[in-house]
């Protein structure tokens, strides 16, 4: 299990955090170096970008079940973030096709 991440916040209630704004923006602030971290927060910042990169690899399942809710939660509602967090760590595109891919594979329309 040493090479998961630390499963300590992985019964964070994700739909909350999703479903409310605020706390969504503060998040989305934190991994975007743009705002104050929680100790979750900072936990997602330092390992989001592997994450994407890897395909989660790393995640345990909790985790690896929790991006993919947010990324389709995301995609689905929150357009503008998602761009906002694919530019900031994706800037070549190189996986967002893939996830929203994926989203679309689920009946997610994804506005051009």
């Amino acid at each position: 299990a040493d090479d998961k991440y630390t499963d300590k916040y992985d019964k964070i209630n994700l739909q909350e955090i999703l479903e409310n704004k605020r706390l969504l923006e503060s998040y989305m602030d934190c991994v975007l170096g743009k705002g104050k971290c929680t100790p979750e927060g900072k936990e997602l910042k330092d390992h989001l970008q592997e994450a994407l990169e890897t395909g989660c690899e790393k995640c345990t399942e909790a985790q690896e079940k929790g991006a993919e809710t947010s990324i389709d939660y995301l995609i689905k509602n929150e357009l503008e973030i998602w761009k906002e967090l694919t530019a900031h760590f994706d800037p070549d595109g190189k996986w967002r096709k893939k996830y929203e891919d994926r989203a679309k594979a689920k009946g997610i329309v994804i506005p051009e």
